[in-house]
């Protein structure tokens, strides 16, 4: 069959948009089509050449919410018409890792999925007769895609596709960052460095944990007013104060929980920095290769700070994209607030311009078009 898809040829360069051939699904695999998709950070991370396992040419896209259109063989947990969301981070619930309560980050098709190709080692895209390879198994700048089996989760078809599909990354990002950890208690003091969509998602899941103080720090203003809507008691523009200061008058002795969703080693420092006595800090955004975090290893040390990473917010998706969709359906999280604008398929390179630029806190692409 044909699809029409954003085409990313090379590292750097604006995306084209082609009709592509798309082969059926194989065994284990399901065809689907992509209703709406969210323009994600993580998908410019690769588009920059700096992701070092980016692969070319290829269709990025990973945040979506699909329709199943046909499975292949030995497909059991989804059929034809179920709704589901596309997962970047699959969950066969068989591996060691995903059977482990102390990681989500299944390994069944890790490897292939990181070359670009399908379980089986190849395509289902292609252009002129070439292979055009897979982006995280999902693959959602498309109108139509294929994907592992163990790669969607089929969620309630009440949900609306232009809200959930925002669930496949960025919401569960950010708001299972702050959610599961050890530390998570309700009425802590939370702050939150970075307000782009994982980052409001984060502030999201403060509000859901009955957090004190949730202190919100960006460097563009329009984005700390953002905030506020989502839960955000305090705002901080990093550019006219320093953050720890403010964040130590705002507090006394700083937050218990510090996230940077930013992605930078300055950032994480100054999110370190904030928290109080036995604080803890939890990176989320990704940080460009090279860079690192030059913590204050006494401070950490002697004020027993903690300073972890969290992968897809640390969540087991089947599970928890049924709550996230509960919360958001009671109307106690606000995701459509998230979507600033909406784009064409067409207008893909302007929503990428348009994310760079800090305008969205996210802009998705609506199909068709």
């Amino acid at each position: 069959m044909k699809t029409k898809a954003a085409l990313a040829i090379k590292a750097g360069e604006d995306l084209v948009i082609e009709e592509l051939d798309l082969e059926g699904p194989g065994d284990n695999e399901v065809l689907v089509e992509i209703k709406a998709t969210g323009v994600c950070h993580t998908d410019a991370f690769t588009l920059s050449g700096d992701d070092p396992e980016g692969i070319f040419p290829s269709v990025l896209g990973h945040e979506g919410a699909c329709i199943i259109m046909e499975v292949g063989n030995n497909v059991t947990s989804v059929k034809p018409g179920d709704h589901v969301i596309p997962l970047y981070t699959p969950e066969c619930r068989e591996c060691n890792f995903c059977l482990n309560p102390k990681t989500n980050l299944c390994q069944s098709i890790r490897e292939t999925q990181g070359q670009g190709v399908m379980p089986d080692g190849t395509s289902r895209f292609s252009l002129n007769g070439e292979p055009i390879y897979h982006y995280k198994g999902c693959s959602t700048f498309s109108n139509y895609s294929v994907m592992p089996e163990i790669a969607v989760a089929k969620v309630r078809e009440d949900a609306p596709f232009d809200k959930i599909c925002y669930i496949g990354c960025g919401v569960t990002t950010g708001i299972g960052a702050v959610l599961n950890q050890q530390a998570s208690k309700p009425g802590i003091d939370i702050v939150v460095f970075g307000l782009g969509g994982v980052g409001l998602s984060a502030i999201m899941g403060a509000k859901i944990l009955n957090s004190n103080n949730i202190i919100a720090v960006d460097i563009k203003d329009h984005k700390l007013e953002f905030a506020m809507k989502f839960g955000a008691t305090h705002t901080i523009n990093s550019l006219k104060s320093d953050p720890v200061k403010e964040i130590m008058s705002i507090t006394e002795n700083g937050v218990d929980m510090a996230f940077d969703t930013f992605g930078r080693g300055s950032v994480t420092n100054q999110a370190i920095e904030s928290t109080k006595r036995k604080g803890t800090t939890v990176i989320v955004g990704l940080a460009p290769i090279g860079d690192t975090v030059n913590a204050d290893m006494i401070g950490l040390c002697r004020d027993q700070k903690t300073l972890i990473g969290s992968f897809y917010g640390s969540i087991s998706p089947h599970e928890s994209f049924k709550q996230i969709i509960k919360h958001y359906l009671k109307g106690e999280i606000d995701i459509r607030a998230l979507v600033e604008r909406t784009y064409k398929l067409d207008q893909i390179n302007e929503a990428f311009e348009d994310l760079e630029k800090g305008l969205d806190g996210r802009g998705i692409i609506i199909y068709p078009n």
